[in-house]
């Protein structure tokens, strides 16, 4: 029974922890055309979607380079995207009213 009153307040404490977040219909899953799929080349992606804004060095082993683009970057592995990430974009701010 100590046992018992030494964990209970360690499980309330846990799931005050907790957070829900809520997406309004309207906003899930907007479609911004198709991004670049994994296995890709960097060519393909090219020609799709032109020079990109930025083109970041490789890093590591094996080499990640990645260029970035205005609404989302893609990620390559030597010359095949490996994944690709839409930016966040924030809401206008809506004046308070008085």
């Amino acid at each position: 029974m100590p046992r018992l009153l030494l964990i209970l307040p360690l499980l309330f404490a846990f799931n005050a922890q907790a957070e829900t977040l809520e997406i309004p219909i309207g906003q899930q899953g907007a479609v911004l055309g198709s991004l670049p799929q994994l296995g890709e080349s960097r060519t393909s992606v090219l020609e799709r979607f032109g020079l990109a804004d930025e083109e970041h060095p490789a890093v590591g082993q094996p080499p990640i380079t990645r260029w970035d683009y205005r609404e989302f970057s893609v990620y390559f592995e030597h010359e095949h995207v490996i994944n690709s990430v839409r930016h966040h974009q924030p809401r206008a701010a809506t004046p308070a009213k008085e």
